[in-house]
């Protein structure tokens, strides 16, 4: 089976129904099983991957609660090309996979009478943040939980899977990979990201060093390997490029911000100097793309509709970067005012419309919590494709 074109594709109605089941027996992986199911060292790096590129965001998060494995399992079912991952650490130091280290969102932790005590406010990269943070659980207490929607108003059907998956390691992750690997008979590329690496390691729980030692394990730490490796701190991916050859992205905020690591190194550098092409250089030096907001491409007027385009995918693409802007989703909450169509901001607007925009600009690839919508829409644009319904 081949990574891009229409035979990749699953009917919709039958990958929910997989989905929608709990992911159980997970075996033990080795560097040797990835090698052997293409999931690791390969002759084709990220270039061989379809252009533009679909990323599903925490999985098929506009479908299930993210980062568990019935969302990873759903975004490659629906056709994604690369599924992303964004890992914290426990207090024992185990990479485990949420958007972000307070859980009160994103799982049952409210719900346990034994960690109401852990209930606390910390101060993260300069944000005061009041609930429970993985930090303050071993793995064997956060196995306890169960994962739920985080924007329940938002997508209240993806509701109905609250409870079926609990947090998984990275490890795991790693296996299942592996696993889907070897039954698809193609590599599982995933998008990994290191959060809030500087306050962690500030703690002594340094992201990516273990991140690289499990990225050996398991086969994915050459230049080859089937895996992008990505940080809003560029320091994070400086260290991870002393560390391993895969592929590695810098992510971008809005532009007036600072990377947190910048903030404590007094770097004054903003994202509005990294975009310019000496900032871009700079970044080129030891990472191979960019993963900006899509406002630093496309801006939006106060109404929230689309302004004109920036130069930045000109100026990336000139310094040999690719561009993942994040993030496409179908709700008109989430969308450029001119595609919303009604008035309920939780309905879907014109998804398709807003992707062939993004896609014209000559983006590689694109985040994005519907990976179905983004491929379809990606279709079009992939050179000699094969319509699809059509």
């Amino acid at each position: 089976m081949t990574q891009g074109g229409a035979a990749r594709r699953t009917v919709l109605g039958a990958a929910v129904l997989a989905a929608g089941t709990g992911i159980t027996g997970l075996t033990a992986g080795s560097a040797s099983a990835a090698s052997a199911a293409g999931d690791g060292h390969g002759d084709g790096g990220h270039r061989d991957l379809p252009h533009p590129t679909v990323i599903g965001h925490r999985g098929a998060s506009g479908y299930r609660p993210e980062h568990t494995l019935g969302s990873y399992q759903l975004a490659l079912d629906l056709g994604a090309d690369v599924v992303e991952q964004d890992l914290v650490p426990t207090k024992d130091g185990h990479l485990v996979c949420r958007h972000e280290n307070e859980i009160g969102g994103t799982t049952d932790v409210a719900e346990h009478p034994g960690f109401a005590s852990r209930r606390t406010t910390k101060s993260v990269d300069g944000v005061s943040v009041t609930g429970w943070f993985t930090e303050d659980f071993t793995l064997a207490e956060l196995r306890t939980l169960r994962a739920k929607e985080r924007i329940p108003a938002v997508r209240q059907r993806n509701t109905l899977y609250d409870g079926q998956w609990a947090v998984p390691t990275f490890e795991e992750v790693l296996r299942w990979a592996d696993r889907e690997g070897r039954r698809r008979g193609r590599r599982v590329w995933l998008h990994v990201e290191t959060k809030h690496p500087s306050y962690f390691r500030a703690l002594g729980l340094g992201l990516e060093e273990p991140l690289a030692k499990l990225l050996r394990r398991y086969g994915r730490d050459g230049r080859n390997a089937a895996v992008f490796l990505q940080s809003f701190e560029p320091s994070s991916i400086q260290r991870l490029s002393r560390l391993v050859s895969a592929p590695r992205v810098v992510l971008l905020s809005a532009a007036g911000t600072r990377p947190w690591d910048f903030e404590q190194a007094k770097d004054p550098r903003t994202v509005a100097d990294l975009v310019k092409p000496e900032g871009l250089k700079w970044i080129a030096g030891f990472a191979q793309g960019i993963g900006p907001t899509m406002d630093l491409i496309l801006p939006r007027d106060a109404a929230g509709r689309l302004g004109t385009p920036t130069t930045l995918v000109k100026d990336a693409h000139a310094r040999g970067l690719l561009l993942h802007p994040y993030t496409a989703r179908n709700e008109n909450s989430f969308l450029p005012a001119e595609y919303r169509r009604g008035t309920d901001p939780n309905a879907y607007g014109d998804a398709f419309g807003a992707f062939r925009t993004y896609f014209e600009q000559g983006i590689d690839g694109i985040f994005t919590d519907n990976p179905d919508t983004g491929l379809l829409a990606a279709e079009a644009f992939r050179p000699g494709r094969r319509p699809v319904n059509r």
